[in-house]
């Protein structure tokens, strides 16, 4: 398993909140599961745009290592594993909210190419 070479100098709980939700794939996850709540590894997949299965799964594990999603594994024939938030990944959703109505107050994307779940956002109350 890859370990840094040099430890995270986390110094400020903003530093905290930025390494686990911050990111391109990390936030967009958290949106997927907070929009699907239970998903399937491939049905993620299928609603992440342009993410490799390297990516993905690399992602998956640092918000399961932070508390954000849950696994749950499947004794069954074909294996199945599901993904959820978990309380501490669904207490980040308003947080990611707000951070997403600011942003859209300044910042306009071609809906055409905005992911499903922010097209649903409400942040464009903001912009009047």
């Amino acid at each position: 398993m890859y370990k840094p070479k040099l430890e995270k100098d986390i110094r400020c709980p903003l530093e905290y909140g930025l390494e686990v939700f911050g990111g391109k794939w990390k936030s967009r996850i958290i949106c997927v599961l907070a929009e699907k709540e239970v998903l399937r590894y491939s049905s993620l997949r299928k609603e992440m745009t342009n993410i490799t299965d390297a990516v993905l799964a690399a992602t998956l594990k640092d918000l399961l290592a932070d508390g954000i999603v849950q696994r749950q594994q499947f004794n069954e024939i074909p294996p199945r594993v599901e993904y959820c938030l978990s309380n501490k990944g669904k207490s980040v959703v308003p947080i990611l909210q707000s951070i997403c109505r600011w942003s859209g107050a300044y910042h306009r994307e071609d809906s055409e190419h905005m992911l499903l779940q922010c097209q649903k956002c409400d942040y464009n109350f903001m912009a009047e």
